[in-house]
């Protein structure tokens, strides 16, 4: 059963991804294109000599995106089964449609929405290239202690149902988290490298997009897997194993 959802995860995951690209290729690579004009002549304007271009705009505005996003939806996909044949009557008592959907944000929260409030995607032409790397770790620290802080949550909740009930141990948990993620977006540095002529309509509608692209990735995966597993997977009583029963 495990294998078959996996499966099944990597196949919504392509489905995502499909939509993804047609998103992002629609509305986010105008805005690159308008980005990287900047970039330019800014660079003309500093007397800099233009880099050669080792792929051209056009690649990558369509295969090098459309596989890109391929590979990482489908990998997503797979993660996401895996994880839902995990908590699946072990967290919630709910069947398999609403565990998914629950999985799906908690994860849209914890992966692509806390951490991108604290550091946002940015156009090309916004931030220092000799700043990659510290913007990157920061970026994962962001997202590992989100993920760590969500788990914390979930259990937490959990235990606070038993003594105080579900909706308020979901409330109570829900505030340790983000008083958690609060104290740690306000520890980590903060990086602002806008140049200042940049336009902020477009670094506003492109960090949007990028939102975007996730919020279409998180909801493929938590309304069409959760139908799919559906059909297979039993109602199962809540701190029962669901692959046992399965």
């Amino acid at each position: 059963m495990v294998g078959r959802l996996l499966l099944r995860g990597m196949l919504v995951g392509a489905l995502a991804g499909i939509l993804i690209f047609a998103f992002a290729h629609t509305f986010g690579e105008p805005l690159v294109d308008r980005a990287i004009a900047f970039e330019e002549q800014a660079a003309q304007a500093a007397g800099e000599t233009p880099e050669p271009e080792i792929v051209s705009r056009a690649t990558q505005a369509g295969l090098g995106l459309f596989t890109g996003i391929m590979v990482y939806a489908t990998a997503v996909g797979g993660l996401f089964a895996l994880v839902f044949a995990f908590v699946y009557g072990r967290v919630s008592p709910f069947g398999a449609r609403g565990t998914a959907a629950l999985l799906a944000i908690a994860a849209f929260i914890a992966i692509s929405l806390v951490p991108d409030i604290k550091y946002p995607a940015n156009p090309p032409a916004v931030g220092n290239p000799d700043t990659i790397g510290a913007r990157t770790e920061l970026f994962f620290v962001m997202i590992v202690a989100s993920v760590a802080a969500m788990v914390a949550a979930v259990s937490l909740a959990r235990r606070l149902a038993m003594r105080y009930g579900s909706w308020n141990g979901v409330i109570f948990a829900g505030i340790a988290y983000i008083v958690f993620i609060g104290l740690v977006q306000y520890l980590l540095p903060a990086i602002n490298e806008v140049p200042e002529q940049f336009s902020a309509i477009v670094l506003w509608r492109f960090r949007i997009t990028s939102l975007g692209m996730h919020a279409i990735l998180w909801t493929t995966l938590g309304l069409a897997f959760g139908a799919w597993a559906e059909r297979d997977l039993p109602q199962v009583r809540y701190g029962r194993t669901a692959m046992r029963r399965a």
